[in-house]
């Protein structure tokens, strides 16, 4: 069922934009408030206790309350910027309180890591925090000044799109990186 929810939310995330851009005439902005809140609810009710996951569902359960208890089109556009400042959360504190994200994603796969390998995971970390908090921000500024179809571009196809280079750039230098060490 965790796993469900999960993909569920994973799905809406990803989905979201263009629902919102293409459901709009549909829907009103009360029902995707608590179409999502609901998702973020079952996840706080059957998600697992890592830290800051529940603070996550509660605050994102918080932002639905007030999307269907506005009922503002407006409001709606800024669930992409709440999901950056997840993330950018989740990947900034793990620099504070670590072990760095990705430090615990590369120890899945290696669980010694060399010195020179958590100094690497530091610095992508680092790097990814810098991607979430531009991406909140450019997402921040279209919601507030551009047309909802810019919105929609950017939050549901550029954003992805940045992330898959970033995941790419990083795969390459981790070879050359490997490839020295």
């Amino acid at each position: 069922m965790k796993r469900l929810i999960g993909l569920g939310l994973l799905l809406a995330g990803l989905l979201y934009p263009f629902a919102v851009y293409f459901g709009m005439e549909h829907f009103a902005p009360w029902q995707f408030g608590l179409l999502l809140g609901g998702l973020w609810l079952a996840r706080a009710l059957t998600g697992e206790r890592r830290p800051g996951s529940l603070w996550m569902a509660l605050f994102a359960i918080a932002f639905c309350g007030l999307l269907a208890l506005l009922n503002s089109p407006l409001l709606l556009r800024w669930y992409p910027v709440l999901i950056s400042a997840f993330m950018l959360g989740l990947f900034g504190l793990s620099l504070k309180f670590g072990p760095p994200v990705v430090e615990r994603l590369a120890r899945l796969r290696e669980p010694q890591l060399p010195d020179a390998a958590i100094n690497y995971t530091r610095q992508v970390t680092r790097i990814w925090s810098l991607f979430f908090l531009c991406n909140g921000l450019i997402a921040a500024a279209l919601t507030v000044w551009a047309p909802l179809s810019w919105w929609m571009l950017y939050t549901g196809l550029i954003s992805y799109g940045l992330m898959g280079l970033l995941f790419a750039i990083e795969w390459l230098v981790r070879q050359r990186v490997r490839g020295h060490a």
